[in-house]
């Protein structure tokens, strides 16, 4: 059994007393939207690997492209692969990692100029790239499902989002959900300020607010 310790957009005590610690996760899993400081101080304090995507309020984490020049090279290397030291970044990505398989996508519907943010015909593009990547993986070890857990920023439209823009979910999340069957998708986006925000299903898949924390328990 794999514990999957869910992070996402607000910032939890429980990380600086050693209370995520003491709940012992496998793995650590960032939905977006938390300081890159906050992030390295779970993945040294927890010690063990901790993944994430992208929210709209994240500066924009495409990899640099590396000077033609050597001087320039040099100068500048260390910006190639901006984010959270020692975090691996799964934005249009697959990890296998704790015995799972794990796909990311960041970002929200797009409602302002800035980066990680999309159109639903974006998005699209973007769930279609990632599907093709866990299908040519799933080729190399055959599976049931393409992948264990999903996480994203926002959440498919219509479960669990908002009507207004900013908090309108994806509608292409759900022909992702439906081709690679993952048993979670984990999302942030949607703060629940105080509410107790109950799982949705969406086919097999159950999907969790992650807002704040949350701690899973997966078969690997």
């Amino acid at each position: 059994m794999a514990r999957v310790l869910a992070v996402s957009d607000e910032i939890r005590s429980l990380a600086y007393n050693g209370g995520f610690a003491v709940m012992q996760p496998d793995l650590v899993v960032a939905c977006g939207d938390l300081p890159f400081d906050y992030l390295e101080l779970l993945v040294t304090t927890i010690s063990k690997p901790l993944v994430y995507v992208p929210g709209n309020h994240d500066p924009d984490l495409k990899p640099r492209r590396p000077a033609s020049t050597t001087i320039n090279f040099l100068a500048y290397s260390s910006l190639e692969n901006p984010g959270p030291e020692g975090c691996i970044n799964i934005d249009g990505r697959i990890a296998d990692i704790a015995g799972l398989r794990v796909a990311g996508l960041g970002g929200s519907h797009r409602y302002r100029a800035g980066p990680n943010q999309y159109s639903q015909k974006e998005m699209g593009r973007r769930c279609r790239r990632l599907l093709l990547k866990c299908k040519l993986r799933n080729r190399l070890r055959r599976r049931d499902s393409l992948v264990d857990l999903l996480v994203t920023h926002a959440p498919p439209r219509g479960v669990g989002d908002d009507d207004d823009p900013c908090h309108q979910g994806f509608d292409a999340l759900h022909r992702m959900v439906d081709h690679a069957s993952p048993k979670y998708l984990v999302h942030g986006h949607i703060h629940p300020y105080g509410l107790n925000m109950a799982d949705r299903q969406l086919g097999g898949t159950t999907v969790v607010n992650a807002v704040g924390y949350r701690l899973l328990e997966m078969d690997p």
